[in-house]
């Protein structure tokens, strides 16, 4: 039984983005991106006032807003909302799919963090955060949610039009999320590069695992 070209192309993009991972890992840990790191945080720094971010106080407090869709809260009550919706439609298989994706993409970003162990960008007047900087986790698990329901939705719509609503939605908020923690000062642009390459290989996989398995039930 051939192996639909769709799974092929999935595992290609997901081990391209391991990859990607990968080679940002090995330059964070030999310390070859901490310039372009300190550059870019102080580029969006107010000059001569490295504790306020650039900006009007409106926009920063627009930012805060953003940057809580990718905390654990959020997330954990849009994977609960959306899995309870699931159990209710009588999809099971995909309810426990999603949260075994997100279940999975968390614990791996917290035990990346922790043989990483990258210490916080050091700025005056940034939130206070206790774990470590690399990779984001707020990059990586609002990745793994949100690519995963907007895969789950474009993968139950049969307009094109809608697919592309759904997925383009799905990167425009993880993009969003992890811009705002490099404004606020929380993390380096190589973790949440990190985490986006990371959460995204990761629900890609999952993804693609269950199309795969799907295309295998129905042809049984």
């Amino acid at each position: 039984m051939p192996t639909p070209r769709r799974v092929y192309l999935g595992a290609l993009a997901a081990a391209a983005l391991l990859g990607g991972f990968g080679v940002i890992a090995d330059a964070v840990t030999d310390g070859d991106t901490l310039n372009l790191d300190n550059a870019v945080l102080m580029a969006l720094r107010t000059p001569g006032d490295p504790a306020d971010p650039i900006g009007p106080v409106w926009f920063e407090e627009a930012v805060r807003d953003i940057t809580g869709l990718g905390s654990f809260s959020v997330l954990g009550i849009i994977v609960v909302v959306v899995f309870a919706y699931l159990l209710l439609a009588g999809k099971q298989r995909t309810g426990w799919f999603m949260v075994f994706a997100v279940l999975g993409g968390t614990i791996l970003s917290t035990v990346l963090k922790m043989l990483f162990d990258r210490p916080r960008p050091d700025l005056i007047g940034a939130p206070e955060v206790f774990t470590a900087s690399f990779p984001s986790g707020h990059a990586t698990v609002s990745a793994v949610v949100f690519l995963t329901i907007g895969a789950m939705l474009a993968e139950s719509s049969p307009e094109r039009q809608l697919k592309r609503f759904f997925v383009g939605v799905a990167i425009a908020l993880t993009l969003l999320v992890g811009v705002s923690r490099i404004y606020l000062g929380v993390h380096y642009p190589t973790d949440v590069l990190a985490g986006w390459s990371l959460g995204a290989a990761w629900a890609l996989l999952c993804t693609t695992a269950a199309h795969f398995v799907r295309e295998r039930a129905g042809r049984a």
